[in-house]
């Protein structure tokens, strides 16, 4: 994991390299001056803390640390369904994590994969579904507890948000793609419901994602995820090439990824919190975004040893599995 540096660091840092690719030293100079007015002409501010507080620290029943219901808890009950918001809710979770999708006629729906099969009854990549068709599946068919929860619906948009607003349950919203679109939806699921300004919070590990969503609404508080080495690694740990040069070449891309996060992507975007695996997070890490004025929040966490290592010394959110038990973590 890179440190993080202030701005000094940062752009000298930047001139070397340059200077190093160029050697020149007028034209490095040039360069990490352009980089520099770039970044103060496009970069967007956070929003203020106290809005960004109120969804990132509102109440939290854990010991004053928000326990976020990952995908509505998906061991508790099937994943990113009107069910699982009920239960997260019921379970003590302050807010839930959800995964914005579009069918082919652009309805906005929640799913996280990119294809049906692993969490419905039905195949095929979700955006070459009508939501007719989507709607008629059963989205706990798969789950551990699919004879309590059978029949469950993939929700829209829509029906999820205003479950949450029935449970006074925050709102994580993580978006993986289609940024023009996505913005668009979530900027007018906003003004539709301006509570959510105060209690939901764009996400995604697409730093284009989150830049296109403060574009199109400065005052959404937002939000990048992270994985370090996940261009050249599955979560589980696995290499994603067998070719070795590949997987340097990715390698030396989750480097610089890295770096650009925690130097340049934040800022740029004016974000007010890093989702990071947990297994990158301590306290100088979070103390050095603490800083800088950015909350840190953990995932995902999955047994009580870790919650109590969240709550008691940490003391910053979490996104987890199962507010009831310990479980694997299935990313």
């Amino acid at each position: 994991m890179l440190p993080i540096g202030d701005e000094v660091v940062c752009f000298s840092a930047v001139f070397l390299l340059l200077l190093l690719g160029t050697r020149s030293v007028p034209g490095a100079s040039f360069l990490t001056a352009f980089l520099y007015v770039f970044m103060v002409t496009f970069s967007f501010p956070p929003v203020p803390v106290e809005q960004a507080l109120r969804v990132l620290r509102p109440r939290a029943p854990y010991g004053g640390v928000l326990a976020v219901a990952h995908r509505g808890g998906r061991h508790d009950a099937p994943e990113n369904t009107l069910a699982a918001i009920a239960e997260a809710g019921r379970n003590g979770a302050a807010a839930v994590q959800l995964d914005l999708s579009f069918t082919a006629d652009g309805v906005a729906v929640l799913m996280h994969d990119e294809t049906l099969d692993r969490t419905t009854n039905g195949s095929g990549p979700v955006d070459k579904v009508q939501f007719v068709q989507l709607r008629r599946l059963d989205a706990a068919v798969h789950h551990r507890l699919k004879d309590r929860f059978g029949g469950e619906r993939v929700p829209t948009l829509r029906e999820a948000v205003e479950e949450c607003i029935r449970h006074q349950l925050n709102i994580f919203i993580n978006v993986k793609d289609q940024p023009d679109k996505a913005a668009l939806v979530l900027h007018e699921m906003f003004q539709k419901f301006p509570v959510l300004y105060n209690s939901s919070m764009v996400s995604s590990f697409e730093p284009k994602v989150v830049y296109k969503m403060r574009q199109t609404d400065p005052g959404v508080v937002t939000a990048l995820a992270h994985r370090p080495w996940r261009l050249s690694h599955f979560s589980d740990g696995s290499p994603r090439s067998l070719s070795t040069w590949s997987q340097m070449w990715m390698g030396a891309l989750d480097v610089l990824l890295d770096w650009a996060l925690h130097h340049v992507l934040w800022k740029l975007c004016g974000v007010s919190a890093i989702l990071m695996q947990k297994d990158f997070i301590s306290l100088d890490y979070v103390q050095n975004w603490l800083d800088r004025g950015v909350e840190v929040v953990g995932w995902n966490v999955n047994t009580a040893v870790e919650k109590d290592f969240y709550q008691s010394l940490l003391r910053i959110g979490y996104i987890t599995d199962s507010l009831l038990e310990d479980c694997d973590s299935q990313y």
